[in-house]
């Protein structure tokens, strides 16, 4: 908004040239979102703790979270407010990177939203069905599928095409229908991804402001010729706007740390994981980046590996012996080192190095190529 109301007078003050550059609204963007989140944070957690919209502890869960039980959740508003808010002043408005990562955000928030609603207002232990909540997440996938298709919205390169990391000339083309399920795969996938690993305080947002940063990085590299033209990367026109969205959203998951660090005082809920999941998956599917975000977001993968493999080989052992056996001492992936002795506050730091880690191998594929 504010590119569409000040850039016009820069013909007649020149500091208003500023608001041209994506970087320096990027860098706004940022600090805005920290501070929308501190302000509201306060305001929102107040509230939540009135209407009784505690979390409820599962008791087959580690026993050390049972204090934990009553501790506001659905803190994930929080994080969307501190998005959407900086997103609207400071990124342009008419550009369909923008449009479509708030529109992804708004409907997987809505999603988790009720999810949290059903759960803890309504008092339904089960929530929101689980085939309810696919379908709400698979059909923002085959609709950005389809919509990437028909609008062509990554002009000059296909809309079906996407990148393959460490390699400067190969790239993966899908037929339309694939594609489409595809996308809605990467969404599902991540949105889930993202829900599971919330499960101590600070994680999931700490990892989440990790892969948001990392993301917008890329999102201003692939939207210059420039910097596209030398690393050898698919050129996106438009896309450094999604740099504003990216770091806003990274933003706003430091300032839900400020009270979402352990001891929190809020939880994030499925309004928030499912949506922070959902958007990154979808930032990828934008910046072509599909496969790349295996390798940003691969403490997201093998916290889902994890509960998917316990799964498995419980059923399969249970199957063929009549007891069901264990890889982990308890899925995901982070309960199994709270299991093994590790205190929660050193899970949570470990994970968020391995974040990091992963996030600069994810640079390291510009040069190894």
């Amino acid at each position: 908004m504010l590119y569409h109301l000040l850039v016009p007078w820069a013909e007649y003050y020149i500091g208003f040239n500023l608001f041209r550059f994506a970087t320096f609204r990027a860098a706004g963007a940022v600090v805005t979102a920290f501070f929308v989140a501190f302000w509201l944070g306060p305001a929102i957690i107040s509230r939540l703790r009135m209407l009784k919209v505690g979390q409820v502890v599962r008791t087959e869960g580690p026993q050390t979270h049972l204090g934990k039980s009553g501790t506001p959740t659905m803190g994930g508003v929080l994080i969307i407010l501190a998005t959407v808010i900086p997103t609207v002043l400071w990124a342009r408005l008419d550009n369909w990177y923008t449009i479509i990562a708030l529109v992804v955000l708004l409907w997987l928030g809505a999603v988790g939203f009720m999810d949290d609603y059903l759960k803890i207002v309504r008092k339904n232990t089960g929530g929101l069905k689980g085939r309810y909540k696919i379908v709400g997440q698979a059909g923002v996938g085959i609709l950005l599928g389809i919509v990437l298709i028909v609008f062509d919205v990554s002009n000059p390169i296909p809309p079906t095409w996407t990148q393959i990391p460490f390699f400067k000339s190969w790239h993966v083309d899908f037929w339309p229908v694939t594609y489409v399920l595809f996308v809605t795969f990467i969404i599902v996938g991540c949105s889930n991804a993202v829900n599971l690993t919330d499960g101590l305080d600070g994680l999931a947002a700490g990892l989440s402001g990790i892969a948001a940063a990392t993301f917008g990085v890329f999102a201003y590299l692939l939207g210059r010729v420039d910097s596209s033209d030398y690393l050898n990367v698919f050129y996106l026109p438009g896309s450094g706007e999604l740099a504003i969205f990216c770091v806003a959203l990274a933003g706003g998951c430091m300032g839900f740390l400020w009270f979402n660090a352990h001891p929190a005082e809020v939880f994030m809920g499925d309004t928030g994981s499912l949506a922070i999941g959902g958007v990154l998956g979808a930032v990828a599917v934008l910046l072509k980046a599909e496969f790349l975000l295996a390798i940003i977001g691969a403490v997201f993968v093998a916290e889902a590996l994890s509960v998917a493999t316990q799964t498995i080989y419980y059923k399969w052992t249970k199957k063929q012996t009549g007891t069901g056996k264990r890889i982990f001492r308890m899925a995901p992936l982070h309960h199994h080192f709270e299991q093994i002795g590790w205190h929660e506050s050193k899970v949570i730091i470990r994970f968020w190095l391995m974040g990091i880690i992963c996030a600069l191998a994810a640079f390291a594929t510009l040069k190894i190529r």
